[in-house]
């Protein structure tokens, strides 16, 4: 017997964005049913993504420097040859992810959201079956709020499966592969790929573009590029995978010659597609654009009191971003008067050296006689030598309007400059001109140092340079 439910918001998926948009409709008084089929709440973000991802990524740098101990030492330390339990690291991991889960759980109960977990399946816009373990339930809402996120894209002659793995799989081995072929040089196969590296993996990366991270300024890259040379990553680029047998991988490097891989594990990071199959939005009536779903500056679809958020909608598929559009719509439900419009999405690439780029880049701005841009290097910033984050290339940059200073973007290369992130955003969503950078006093010693060095040079007077 199927059950029936009505309720003011029903939202689809507890990523980022829907368990975001959830606990904000129950804050403001919106009475909330949140729909789920994942074992754990948090979506690919908290269970496959990024928290677990850094989990292994943090692991993988402790056991590096471990071993950078053993034999002559470092820094004055010295240690025997470590190893590695990858299982006991994926079990340490997996226990970071349940105490997330747990805590989605605990703040969605707080506001008051009923959580089914389930596999919806829309009939039309407003109506859906949700299918559970105690049989169906038939929800119809004033409101819908779609947060189905993404999912890995499968290659058909690399089709997932046994020793072909997803970024799923590879953050749950239970123990190091011997050779690891990495097919896809952006963001997530460098991640892990050097995190494999770091746990002594040999690791080979197969990339189509001409370049590691096509999506980021060869400046930016460079350093990164440097890393994966020196730690003996095989590069090739310009070069297509082509079938996994026997142990072996077929490649087609950038001069048309055919080669052959050893590979233990074929990790396959070739980009996400956002996940609009299986679950009726063909009987929705939203209109597309392209692979996504087509929403205004209010994350509002086509079809009246239906939303849509996080990736979904397009990039940039980022989790922070998908957490944004979440409060914006539940506020805009709520009758309050809201626009998704940040001037910039800052993003943040977990390789060594870490990248980040928020606003507009180098490529952005070609040609262009209108703007300042600055680079104040990380090996002039004493807090950078002293962790040894300052020998890798790293730097800050700034690009400004000549006319009136104000920044335009900002990007960082070098290690932990994630945590510089924040500050990027910051200045650029308040509107702050060279002048402003500059004028605040940073923390001595910090790597933020090296954004007030790079304002001060843009204005002409860096002072440790």
């Amino acid at each position: 017997m199927t059950q029936t439910l009505k309720t003011k918001v029903l939202i689809i998926g507890a990523g980022t964005g829907g368990y975001v948009a959830g606990i904000r409709c129950g804050q403001l008084g919106l009475e909330t049913v949140l729909v789920d089929a994942s074992p754990g709440l948090g979506g690919t973000c908290l269970n496959v993504g990024c928290i677990p991802s850094k989990a292994i990524i943090h692991a993988a740098g402790k056991f590096e420097t471990v071993a950078k101990a053993a034999g002559d030492g470092t820094l004055g330390i010295t240690a025997s040859t470590p190893a590695i339990d990858l299982s006991k690291t994926v079990e340490w991991k997996d226990g970071v992810v349940k105490k997330l889960n747990a805590g989605v759980a605990a703040l969605l109960k707080k506001a008051k959201v009923k959580v089914i977990k389930g596999w919806a399946d829309f009939s039309d816009a407003k109506t859906c079956t949700v299918k559970t373990d105690d049989g169906d339930i038939r929800i119809t809402a004033e409101h819908v709020i779609l947060a189905t996120g993404s999912e890995p894209v499968e290659l058909p002659f690399l089709p997932f499966g046994g020793d072909v793995i997803s970024s799923t799989e590879a953050l749950s081995l239970p123990e190091v592969p011997k050779k690891l072929v990495v097919v896809g040089g952006g963001y997530i196969g460098l991640e892990l790929g050097i995190a494999f590296r770091k746990l002594g993996a040999e690791v080979a990366i197969v990339e189509m573009a001409e370049r590691i991270l096509p999506l980021y300024d060869k400046a930016l890259t460079d350093p990164v590029a440097k890393w994966l040379e020196k730690h003996g990553v095989q590069l090739l680029l310009g070069a297509r995978a082509g079938g996994f047998g026997d142990g072996k991988l077929n490649v087609t490097d950038k001069d048309g010659n055919p080669m052959q891989l050893d590979a233990d594990k074929v990790l396959v990071t070739v980009g996400r597609r956002a996940r609009t199959q299986g679950w009726g939005l063909e009987n929705m009536g939203v209109a597309m654009n392209g692979p996504f779903v087509k929403i205004d500056n209010r994350c509002a679809t086509s079809m009246k009191n239906v939303w849509a958020i996080g990736d979904l909608t397009g990039e940039p598929m980022l989790a922070h971003k998908g957490s944004a559009q979440g409060e914006v719509v539940a506020e805009i439900i709520a009758g309050h008067d809201r626009v998704f419009d940040p001037t910039t999405i800052a993003a943040v690439c977990f390789t060594e050296p870490e990248i980040v780029s928020a606003g507009l880049g180098p490529d952005d701005v070609k040609g262009r006689d209108d703007v300042i841009q600055a680079v104040f290097p990380f090996a002039a910033i004493g807090r950078a030598l002293a962790i040894e984050a300052g020998e890798d290339g790293g730097f800050v940059r700034v690009i400004a309007s000549k006319s009136d200073h104000r920044l335009l973007g900002v990007q960082a290369v070098g290690q932990h400059v994630s945590e510089l992130s924040n500050s990027f955003a910051q200045m650029l969503e308040m509107g702050a001109v060279l002048e402003d950078v500059a004028g605040t006093i940073h923390v001595h010693p910090t790597l933020g140092e090296a954004f007030h060095e790079a304002s001060l040079r843009a204005l002409g007077h860096a002072i440790h340079i």
